[in-house]
C-alpha cells in the first residue's frame, strides 16, 4: 500500500488525534539498550551520543530514567508517503503560530508529532485548523 504524496490531499484528509498518555524522551547508553526494551519504547533512536527511547511516563519513572517533560502524542491519521514533501513543514508551521514546539516522528504509515502536554488541545485544534483549510 504505497502513501499519499499529494501535499493538499495529505492535509485535507489528516485527521489529527491524540494517543492515550502521556510520552517522555529518555536516553540510555548504546551497549545496554536491550535491557530496556522490556519497558516496550514507542520510538527507538540510536545516536552516537546513546540510545533514545520514548517511554510511556509511568515506565520511565518506574525504571528510574531521567527524562525531559511530560509530552502527548497526535497522530496525523493519514498514511502518508515517507517521500511526501511539505508535509512536516505545514504541520510545524501551524504549530509555530501557536507557539507550540513540536517534535516529529514519522513511521511507516503515519506521521506522529509530540508536544508539551500542556499544549496537547491546542496543538489538535491548530493541527485540525490546518486540515479543515484545505
Amino acid at each position: 500500500m504505497t502513501g499519499i504524496t499529494d501535499l493538499s490531499v495529505l492535509l485535507a484528509s489528516m485527521e489529527p488525534s491524540l494517543v492515550e498518555g502521556e510520552f517522555v524522551y529518555c536516553t540510555v547508553p548504546a551497549g545496554s539498550l536491550d535491557q530496556y526494551l522490556q519497558l516496550q519504547p514507542i520510538g527507538i533512536f540510536h545516536e552516537v551520543e546513546g540510545v533514545t527511547l520514548i517511554l510511556p511516563i509511568e515506565a520511565a519513572g518506574n525504571a528510574g530514567l531521567g527524562a525531559g517533560i511530560a509530552m502527548r502524542c497526535i497522530t496525523l491519521n493519514v498514511h502518508s508517503s515517507l517521500e511526501a514533501v511539505g508535509l512536516t513543514a505545514a504541520v510545524s508551521a501551524a504549530l509555530t503560530k501557536e507557539g507550540i514546539s513540536a517534535n516529529v516522528v514519522a513511521g511507516y504509515y503515519h506521521d506522529h508529532i509530540f508536544v508539551p502536554t500542556a499544549d496537547a488541545e491546542r496543538a489538535v485544534a491548530a493541527l485540525r485548523s490546518l486540515s479543515a483549510s484545505h
